[in-house]
């Protein structure tokens, strides 16, 4: 039986629950209630979550779209500097949480262009410094903002920001996938 975890913000909410059916037998899936918000929320978290975390063959982690939101105008929320800092400290815990599994960073999708508070270059500097900051670590990567970006409007929801039920299930496919691969 493979222990797969599965950390992030809300877009992992909506297909996490998704993904563990894919999974089926084989695979036993935890991932925390709560929604995992920023990059360090998460990180606090990972104390609370350890006993749950250990032992995995999988984690299958994100954070980004809280990070880099700009509600006030005046910049996003995380520096970019201190998101990639922060995604290496959360892998260096990840990694001796589940030595000798896979450690995957699933990159943060895109929103709709008419969601406010949110800029598509701006997802895409967040999600290229993260991998840079990572690959280094030997961290996998579950690219979820190319299958977004080709058709947000199909793979977005009316709030400009959470993956439609049609998102959702390319999504979860994609994820459970790279499980698969990685498990």
């Amino acid at each position: 039986m493979k222990k797969v975890i599965l950390l992030g913000d809300s877009i992992r909410l909506s297909y996490g629950n998704r993904v563990r059916e894919l999974l089926g037998e084989g695979y036993t899936v935890w991932q925390p209630e709560d929604n995992c918000r920023f990059a360090a929320y998460t990180l606090r978290m990972l104390f609370d979550y350890k006993v749950q975390l250990e032992g995995a063959d999988v984690i299958h982690f994100n954070c980004g779209l809280w990070d880099m939101c700009d509600l006030f105008g005046d910049g996003p929320f995380t520096p970019l500097e201190v998101y990639a800092e922060q995604m290496v400290r959360i892998a260096k815990i990840l990694k001796t949480y589940a030595p000798g599994g896979a450690v995957i960073f699933a990159t943060t999708t895109p929103p709709s262009p008419k969601m406010w508070g949110h800029d598509l270059d701006r997802v895409r500097a967040y999600n290229a410094a993260a991998m840079a900051a990572l690959e280094p670590l030997g961290v996998l990567f579950d690219d979820l903002f190319t299958p977004v970006a080709e058709d947000i409007d199909r793979m977005i929801s009316e709030d400009y920001l959470h993956a439609s039920p049609y998102g959702v299930e390319i999504l979860a496919n994609r994820v459970a996938d790279c499980i698969k691969t990685n498990a």
